[in-house]
């Protein structure tokens, strides 16, 4: 008899389903017989004008040390973002990918005795996380797809150890402003860690919104997470960070892999922090391609989710399964948000705006498909 391996596995594991990516381009040319120069991938919120030739030119002069380990404290990277952010090095731990250090803070400050409090239609590794080391999760329900703050406070118990906070949230693209996270955050007990996702709030822009790090002073049990996948270009190389008190920090140290990060990466991550021209472009290109796709859905009679990110997620109606498919089948990847509760609505990246147009021009084709086939059933 062969040995179940995986119920030697711990508990919150067992249980656990992986995670679904974004389908990528060469396993959707294999499986549809499709030219991979003729897809378009809008499913994972990546920076559609590629990366930054500063970035490049970084990574290129790292090419010769590849046999070296990277910096396992990344000094340079540190230097750079506390020059760009009035931190200290002190209060930085680098990641490989946001994620990385989602999970190093949920590992180093939560326990099966623990329970871990988040928004319902929030990012799904919250409670992936959670429920690998065996802590409870808490999924607080949402308010209009968003964060009900004042539910997530009142869910906090003695058992409470993290809340997660996504702003802007993903895959909904909701954001609270400055007054109601200071305000959330003074309702938390100060024994209670609150990590602020801040993955996409390099396309916040105006008045009223809130900068997680401006907080941490007044706030010593708040974490902020950061990535350069998103706005910076830079999601192959997975680097993110966090920033805290240099008390948390040391904490997230201790577990933290010494060479998480690798040199390409640091490299690529410093450079572009001094790229300020490739920010206000991909700033520019997602705001006008927002508006490219709200106009296009208004249009078609679809009601959307309005985002703060560099996504949009619309409700194309109960068949939004079979519309993906056909979708897929014009060579267009977007995601499916069925797994997150959300079995109507389609996630869509904000594309450069030809690949926004096909998306639109696929899309309206999939819902007459889609209409016409209901229609005959009907008749």
């Amino acid at each position: 008899m062969s040995i179940d391996y995986q119920s030697l596995a711990v508990r919150g594991v067992q249980a656990l389903s992986p995670y679904q990516p974004g389908k990528p381009i060469d396993e959707l040319a294999r499986e549809l017989d499709l030219d991979p120069d003729s897809i378009i991938k809008l499913a994972s919120n990546e920076n559609p004008l590629g990366p930054s030739s500063k970035a490049l030119a970084a990574v290129r002069e790292t090419l010769n040390d590849l046999c070296r380990y990277p910096d396992g404290n990344g000094f340079e990277l540190k230097q750079a973002l506390s020059a760009r952010y009035g931190i200290r090095p002190s209060q930085i731990t680098l990641g490989n990918g946001s994620n990385d250090v989602l999970e190093v803070i949920t590992r180093c400050f939560a326990d099966q005795a623990s329970e871990v409090v988040f928004s319902q239609y929030a990012f799904a590794v919250y409670p992936l996380v959670t429920q690998a080391i065996g802590a409870t999760g808490v999924s607080v329900p949402a308010r209009d797809y968003g964060h009900d703050l004042d539910a997530m406070a009142a869910a906090v118990t003695g058992r409470t150890r993290l809340v997660f906070v996504a702003n802007p949230n993903n895959p909904t693209g909701t954001v609270h402003g400055a007054e109601a996270i200071e305000r959330f955050l003074a309702s938390i007990p100060e024994q209670v860690l609150v990590v602020l996702d801040e993955a996409y709030c390099e396309y916040l822009q105006g008045d009223g919104y809130v900068d997680g790090i401006s907080l941490l002073e007044r706030f010593p049990n708040l974490i902020v997470t950061r990535t350069f996948s998103k706005a910076w270009g830079l999601a192959s190389l997975r680097v993110g960070y966090s920033i805290s008190s240099p008390e948390i920090a040391n904490v997230l140290n201790r577990v933290r892999q010494p060479f998480n990060v690798d040199s390409l990466a640091l490299a690529a991550a410093t450079a572009v922090l001094g790229d300020e021209s490739y920010l206000q472009r991909s700033r520019e290109v997602n705001a006008r391609g927002m508006a490219q796709l709200e106009s296009a859905f208004k249009e078609l009679g679809l009601d959307y989710i309005p985002s703060a990110g560099n996504f949009i997620a619309v409700d194309v109606g109960e068949q939004a399964g079979q519309i993906n498919q056909l979708l897929l089948e014009q060579g267009v990847i977007v995601r499916p948000v069925a797994g997150y509760g959300m079995p109507r609505h389609l996630r869509v990246s904000i594309g450069l705006p030809e690949e926004n147009d096909r998306f639109i021009e696929s899309l309206a084709r999939a819902l007459d498909t889609v209409s016409a086939s209901e229609f005959g059933q009907g008749a």
